[in-house]
């Protein structure tokens, strides 16, 4: 199949949500695109909104070399968007912001012509003067990459709700891909943030979310095939993976014997528990491993597969892994784990890979980031 052949299949499916995992170099990208394409109305209007590497290139820094970098800015390019910016206020991107914790602030900085919205964002931290604590300056700085990533996710969270944008194109989201260059911890906020995003308007207009990572990919099939909430979207999520096979691209359901993602979260789980980096998030991918578990065994309740692999408390513990799979740990406590915690998690981890024999192979390295697009037109 071509991504255009995907594109009019995803355009013309019953499900709400569609979540794909697609492996390295085989077009997310370029699916958007044919999707926006695929989904255009007679007259070349956008149906819906996107979020893609379109969308992160319209944040450029500028670097302010030749002044010493006194005022480096992350500049926003003009595009079709510029006309939304004056509904967004610095709060609509920091209600936005705060389940990651910045530790930085930041002002907008308006083009001369208010219709052209916001030229340039400048972060800066606050430093109080040594000889009078009352007066407060701002130091401009350069925030890290991840940093960057998050905030302008975060700036597009926020304009998708202004009027006359996403509310008239309101046919679907397309959403790629939203975590490059996190950190893990940051990518399961961001997993929440994006599942907030699927409760509040999957009823009314369909989703299309694809990822690389795995994390991302596993943790936004849990909750929505099999967490607290996943009764809502019963029938309505559809998720499968995008694969480059014999030179043509295919899109496959999920199944067991087309994407056994367990053996990759094992791997990273594996990885984590080996160099000493455990947090809580990784409490949710042993929690999909169980499940999957389970499900090939043929059982309901992934406490019976605790209790196969010797835990003897497998009650107990199953409710340690829920409690620390919810996730609103991931921004409303620390995501540091105790000895206690650990010590659970390292129990079952052994006990899988001893009871089940799991070959875990050292994961392939992820291929280099293709060029950047260049932005014209953002849907």
């Amino acid at each position: 199949m071509s991504h255009e052949q995907i594109a009019k299949e995803l355009a013309a499916a019953k499900e709400r949500v569609t979540l794909i995992y697609a492996f390295n170099a085989t077009g997310k990208t370029r699916l958007s695109v044919a999707y926006k394409n695929a989904t255009k109305d007679e007259n070349g209007a956008h149906a819906g909104v996107y979020y893609n590497a379109y969308s992160e290139d319209l944040f450029v820094w500028d670097n302010d070399s030749e002044n010493g970098e006194v005022d480096v800015q992350l500049d926003i390019r003009k595009s079709n968007l510029n006309r939304f910016h004056s509904s967004l206020t610095e709060d609509d991107i920091r209600s936005k912001l705060n389940r990651f914790r910045p530790d930085y602030r930041f002002d907008f900085i308006p083009h001369d012509n208010p219709e052209d919205g916001i030229k340039s964002v400048m972060f800066f931290d606050e430093v109080a003067d040594p000889n009078d604590p009352n007066i407060i300056s701002k130091v401009p700085r350069k925030i890290s990459r991840g940093e960057e990533r998050i905030f302008v996710w975060c700036f597009f969270l926020a304009l998708f709700e202004v009027e006359g944008w996403a509310d008239k194109q309101s046919a679907h989201f397309f959403i790629d891909d939203p975590v490059s260059s996190l950190d893990d911890h940051n990518i399961f906020i961001t997993a929440s943030t994006l599942f907030d995003l699927i409760e509040d308007h999957y009823e009314e207009r369909k989703f299309v979310i694809t990822t690389h990572h795995i994390g991302f990919f596993s943790i936004l099939s849990d909750w929505l095939t099999k967490g607290e909430k996943a009764s809502k979207f019963k029938g309505k999520v559809r998720v499968c993976t995008l694969s480059l096979k014999v030179g043509e691209i295919t899109l496959e359901n999920c199944r067991k014997d087309v994407f056994l993602y367990h053996l990759r979260l094992l791997q990273v789980l594996d990885k984590a528990h080996a160099a000493g980096e455990l947090k809580a998030y990784h409490f949710a991918l042993l929690r999909q491993v169980l499940e999957n578990v389970a499900s090939f065994l043929g059982v309901g309740q992934f406490g019976y597969v605790l209790a196969q692999i010797g835990i003897d408390d497998a009650d107990e513990v199953a409710n340690i892994v829920n409690t620390l799979s919810h996730k609103k740990v991931y921004y409303f406590e620390s995501d540091d784990l105790n000895a206690d915690a650990l010590q659970t998690f390292e129990k079952v981890l052994t006990g899988l890979k001893e009871k089940y024999q799991f070959v875990l192979h050292t994961p392939s390295p992820v291929a280099p980031p293709s060029a950047p697009l260049k932005a014209v037109e953002v849907a």
